[in-house]
Parts: C-alpha cells; sequence; structure tokens
C-alpha cells in the first residue's frame, strides 16, 4: 500500500478519504475546517498543517473540494499545494469545475514538473461512502496507472476519457443527464399523485423497464417519502449547472432542458431550499401545480 494525501473533507472528500485507509493507503489530510479530520485522525490518518504540507508529505495528492476558486486557493494560494510541490507529483483533482480553468492549473503544475489528472467523481453520498464511484479521468494513461490503486479505493468505474480537461467536459455531460433525468422523474411522480395512483406500486411497475435509472431507483423512493436529505445539494447541483451552461456557451450548444432545470432551482434557491437534495426539483413543480406529492397517503 502507498502514501496519499487527500484535501476537502465534504460530503464526498470525507468518506473517499475514509476508503483509502479502509484499503491500507498511508493518508494524510487537510480540510479548512480542521474539525471535520476527527474522526480519521483519531483512526489514523495524518493531519497537515495546509495543503503545502500535504504536498510535501505526498508525491500523489487527491483534491475533493467545491468549486473552481477554491481548486485555485488550495493549490495556487498561500500554504497553496504548489508551494509544497515534489518533482513528478500527481495531482488528482475530484472537483467538478470549470474545463477552461482546469487546464490553465494543469499547464501551471506541468511548468512545475508535476502531472494533473482532472478527475471529477459521480454517485452521490452513496457511492462515495460505499467506494462505488463513477470517475472520469482526463490526462496521461500512465498517470492513471500511478494513481491506480488509489482510484480503485474510491472507485469502481474508473474511466479515460482523454486529455487534461476532458474529464470535467464529460462531467458536465454527465450533469446534464443527472438534472433532465431528475426532471422526468419528478414529472412522472407528480402526474402518478394526480391520478391517485400507488406511487411506490408505480415505481416497481417501471423501473424495470425502458424507463428505468439511477435517479428513478434511488431518489424516487425518498421523493415519495419527502425525504429530501442530500446525496448532492441543490446549491452543488446550481454550481455544476453554472459551470455546464458556461461551456456550452462557449461551444455554442442549445441547452434549452438543462436551461429549465437550472431556472427551477434558483426558485427553489429563493425559497432557501439550497442545502436540500438535488431531488427536491419536485418542489417547484408542486408549487405551480398545486399538488403534493404523498396527499394521497
Amino acid at each position: 500500500m502507498g502514501a496519499v494525501g487527500f484535501i476537502g473533507l465534504g460530503i464526498m472528500g470525507h468518506s473517499m478519504a475514509r476508503n483509502l485507509m479502509n484499503a491500507g493507503h498511508d493518508v494524510t489530510v487537510w480540510n479548512r475546517t480542521v474539525s471535520r479530520a476527527d474522526d480519521l485522525a483519531e483512526a489514523g490518518a495524518r493531519l497537515a498543517g495546509s495543503p503545502a504540507e500535504v504536498a510535501r508529505l505526498n508525491e500523489i495528492v487527491m483534491i475533493c473540494v467545491s468549486d473552481t476558486p477554491d481548486v485555485e486557493a488550495v493549490v495556487f494560494g498561500p500554504n497553496g499545494v504548489a508551494e509544497g510541490i515534489r518533482s513528478g507529483a500527481l495531482i488528482i483533482d475530484h472537483s467538478t469545475i470549470s474545463p477552461a480553468a482546469t487546464k490553465e492549473m494543469a499547464r501551471r503544475i506541468n511548468a512545475l514538473d508535476g502531472s494533473w489528472l482532472d478527475a471529477p467523481i459521480s454517485g452521490g453520498a452513496e457511492g462515495a461512502a460505499k467506494g462505488t464511484l463513477s470517475i472520469m479521468i482526463g490526462g496521461d494513461a500512465a498517470d492513471i496507472e500511478r494513481a491506480r490503486q488509489y482510484l480503485d479505493a474510491v472507485g469502481a468505474t474508473i474511466t479515460h476519457v482523454g486529455t487534461q480537461g476532458a474529464g470535467q467536459l464529460v462531467k458536465a455531460v454527465n450533469q446534464i443527464l443527472v438534472v433532465v433525468n431528475q426532471l422526468g422523474v419528478s414529472e412522472a411522480l407528480l402526474l402518478a399523485e394526480a391520478g391517485g395512483l400507488d406511487l411506490e406500486a408505480t415505481l416497481a411497475a417501471v423501473e424495470g423497464g425502458a424507463a428505468g435509472s439511477w435517479m428513478l431507483s434511488n431518489r424516487g423512493p425518498q421523493m415519495i417519502r419527502r425525504d429530501w436529505r442530500p446525496g448532492f445539494t441543490i446549491d452543488l447541483q446550481q454550481k455544476d449547472l453554472r459551470l455546464v451552461l458556461e461551456a456550452a456557451d462557449e461551444l455554442g450548444v442549445p441547452l434549452p432542458g438543462t436551461a429549465l432545470v437550472f431556472q427551477l432551482y434558483r426558485a427553489l434557491q429563493n425559497r432557501d431550499l439550497g442545502s436540500e437534495g438535488n431531488h427536491a426539483l419536485i418542489k417547484a413543480l408542486e408549487e405551480m401545480s398545486g399538488i403534493r406529492l404523498g396527499s394521497h397517503d
């Protein structure tokens, strides 16, 4: 087993660091809110005082933070990774950020004799906890093989999708599919509710056929129970959709469905619901229709 650094212990990163430890790796962690690392330290993780210290102690550093400015801060800010980077080091960024910014940050790390993999993840809090994330990676194949033992500890599907920046663009594709699918699940369950159908029986009837999807099977039951605990919050989903729409604008691609979901989530944020799970999208449709899921229970 090897030594690896991990920066960012949020809802996804904390579980990923834990899975690296469970796989027997020597893990050094850093998080802006230090208390998020307490249980990992008790389990044997080494606590670093800064991202620079993480980089000085480890040839391979994994990052999972919220947005493009956060990655820039932990890598190139004061006491950032770039200040402690070793020659030949490998930075693996699991955050979902701007493809254009990713290419520029990768260029800067390459100039410091380091390597960069953009390796955004999908699978929600459940996938992070179980170590079954889908990881889409941009960068050199040789660097992926260098990192394979660490990637295998956190993900079940690891796909090399192209050069640096390609991983982030594939994540944008992923997020389009996630939110448009969530809109479909929301509309379908709302129609079932309006028609007086048994929602659980309806879900069981359709999820095994052509209409089946991860979102339907994993979020549908939560929606029926009105359980809005997040696998991924509305606020984070909106951040990703902003990146998707920016990339689409740069490429001249119309995304009307994605843009609609962005506006529906914005309406929910205006109701202070941004900390709820992204499956709470249905609440925007409930507001428009006057129909409430579960009203026939």
